[in-house]
């Protein structure tokens, strides 16, 4: 963990770079628990595969390690929205900066995973950043309702079969938004799964389904920003 620093603001989050120290930028945004172990080795899977990774701390420190703690700083979080995006932004600007003398792919846009909740900030990310986002993954989170005319990103969304969070009503509601402005996405339920499934310190984990969920993210993202 360290602090970054862009445009007079400091944020804290885990950076992990790929051999040749440049590469797409992926952002990775965390679920609910903070950001864990599990979510820093999203980052250095990520930078084995070629991508330059930041996962920004959201919660500036603070994990939980239970539904009920979690919950609580879910709810602190939404108080100091503000903050928040300014963060992600941050985050955003200083992937640009680090990619900037090897720019490659599609024209230096970034890719976004978001878990659970940083799920929803990822899909609100890619209509409040739409110039700079071309491909989105969530894992275990809809946005309904959200104004997707402005993005630009194509999607790729991890759904659990079993998910009370995530209801199949939400997420047939938001893939027929994003198909309705024109997004391409694509979307994919995995049998027998419940919510956290790709978490491998969460009883919820299911290792085949996180593999091919894994496999499936990383040939996206190779499609979209290489």
């Amino acid at each position: 963990m360290k602090e970054f620093q862009v445009a007079g603001r400091t944020f804290s989050g885990y950076l992990a770079l790929p051999k040749q120290s440049s590469g797409p930028g992926v952002l990775v945004l965390h679920a609910w628990w903070g950001l864990t172990k599990p979510f820093q080795q999203v980052c250095d899977r990520l930078a084995e595969a070629g991508f330059v990774a930041l996962a920004p701390d959201l919660y500036q420190g603070k994990t939980a390690t239970t539904i009920e703690d979690a919950k609580s700083f879910a709810s602190a979080l939404n108080q100091d929205e503000e903050r928040v995006i300014a963060d992600i932004t941050g985050a955003v600007q200083f992937l640009h900066q680090h990619n900037a003398p090897h720019l490659s792919g599609n024209s230096g846009k970034l890719g976004l995973i978001g878990f659970s909740l940083g799920g929803g900030y990822a899909f609100d990310t890619s209509v409040n950043l739409a110039g700079d986002i071309a491909a989105v993954v969530s894992f275990y989170a809809t946005y309904p309702g959200l104004d997707y005319s402005r993005a630009q990103a194509a999607y790729l969304c991890h759904f659990a079969e079993d998910d009370p969070f995530e209801p199949a009503e939400s997420v047939a509601q938001m893939v027929q938004e994003l198909q309705a402005t024109g997004r391409s996405v694509t979307s994919y339920t995995y049998p027998g799964t419940k919510h956290w499934f790709f978490e491998e310190n969460r009883p919820e984990y299911d290792a085949l389904a996180a593999r091919l969920a894994w496999e499936r993210t990383i040939a996206f993202l190779h499609e979209r920003l290489d």
